[in-house]
């Protein structure tokens, strides 16, 4: 992998969540998906933590979502890679999380090719997480 020349090495920093049961979100992806709780604020009247990944990406979970709440995440999702997109899918399944989409394996158009495995599912709070394998 190459870094962005424009960013100055670039990669993903965080994606923000609104969580509407900020503690079974960070049970959830603290339990299940092994990110690691690296801060913890305020943000005016709402609670902020943020979950490394396990390489410097976070996610970044807000109290205070609603039920319902939708906005922002109908066309997208988060990936994360992994190393096997199938064991992980099976530990998100027995905590109970809705699967989108079974494991596939497919092939991305480049030079070379690059053979990937991916699935979809949704997090507690209803945002799309794509599991992303290199193979």
């Amino acid at each position: 992998m190459g870094t962005n020349e424009i960013l100055g090495g670039g990669g993903f920093h965080h994606v923000s969540i609104n969580a509407y049961d900020l503690n079974r979100s960070v049970s959830f992806y603290t339990d299940v998906l092994g990110f690691r709780k690296v801060m913890e604020f305020n943000s005016g009247n709402r609670s902020c933590i943020m979950l490394d990944s396990g390489d410097g990406a976070c996610l970044e979970l807000f109290s205070g979502g609603t039920p319902d709440e939708k906005a922002g995440w109908s066309e997208l999702h988060i990936a994360l890679r992994t190393a096997d997109t199938r064991a992980v899918l099976e530990r998100v399944r027995a905590s109970g999380m809705k699967i989108t989409m079974e494991p596939e394996d497919m092939v991305l158009p480049g030079d070379p090719p690059k053979p990937i495995t991916i699935a979809f599912f949704k997090g507690p709070d209803g945002e799309l997480v794509e599991l992303f394998q290199e193979r």
